[in-house]
């Protein structure tokens, strides 16, 4: 077990600790990702589990409870006797250790580990989105910035980004490549000549967050460690995260299970008009 360290000692070095333990837990992912056995099982909701799943969660918990011993960690593949925060639990990690095992198992390359420190009332604090088998990374920290990191070979070049003014005439819409549905359908007929972009995992919302997509609509339910990270990145490069009915987002729920929800890039344009039915 780790010494304890303080957050505030934390908060001075978080992105480059979140780097380097999401990094490691994408190394022991794409070497499973290479092999021809993904040891692909069910959980009870039907969703699919791999090594890789396994294997990054474990990564991940170990290094974060290194680093700092008193901050409880809840992750999608943690017990359910796990993911029970105490009520003196101010701060606490919210991560996905393979967001978007879909797209892990077709082999697509459109995963990531999403790590993020979150605040018992106010949300995300700092995030990180890494996509390992396309080199690119996304991180930010609330106050301090957000940025997209490429490698390539040891090389690492770190941009900061910002999302953009959407032009209605030419909007980019994004959405799941395995649960778009109808309702996305209904609201791109609202929106004429907008175009429609898919992608796997928490890699929408960054391309909201980069400014390359205004809009990303999600209406099928989402779990809080699908979205935290992802959050704070949007929200860091000048966008929103919000219930489709513009209410914040509230994490440490009971069940962890998000409604339907908005990522935009420009905060001051309304979507309302453009929602479809969801009754």
């Amino acid at each position: 077990m780790g010494f304890p360290l303080p957050i505030e000692l934390i908060m001075d070095n978080i992105l480059s600790k979140l780097y380097e333990i999401a990094t490691l837990a994408g190394d022991k992912i794409i070497q499973i990702y290479s092999a021809s056995d993904l040891g692909v099982e069910l959980k009870e909701d039907d969703s699919p589990l791999t090594l890789a799943d396994r294997a990054a969660h474990g990564l991940i918990l170990e290094q974060l409870k290194a680093w700092n011993s008193e901050i409880p960690v809840i992750s999608e593949e943690s017990n359910p006797d796990e993911m029970v925060l105490k009520e003196t639990d101010s701060r606490f990690w919210l991560v996905d250790p393979l967001d978007g095992t879909k797209e892990f198992i077709k082999k697509t390359g459109e995963f990531t580990v999403n790590i993020a420190l979150m605040d018992r009332k106010t949300g995300p604090v700092a995030g990180i989105v890494h996509a390992p088998a396309i080199g690119v990374t996304y991180l930010a920290e609330k106050g301090q910035g957000a940025w997209k990191w490429t490698q390539e070979g040891k090389v690492v070049e770190k941009i900061s980004i910002q999302t953009r003014k959407p032009d209605l005439k030419n909007l980019c819409v994004v959405a799941s490549k395995d649960h778009a549905g109808p309702l996305v359908e209904a609201m791109l007929q609202r929106l004429p000549g907008a175009q429609l972009t898919s992608m796997g995992s928490s890699l929408k919302f960054c391309l909201v967050a980069e400014g390359k997509a205004d809009l990303y609509p999600r209406f099928v339910p989402t779990m809080e460690w699908d979205t935290a990270a992802a959050q704070c990145v949007v929200e860091t490069a000048g966008g929103s995260l919000v219930t489709v009915d513009q209410r914040p987002l509230t994490y440490g729920k009971d069940n962890w299970k998000n409604p339907s929800v908005l990522a935009y890039g420009d905060p001051d344009q309304s979507w309302e008009q453009y929602l479809p039915d969801l009754a």
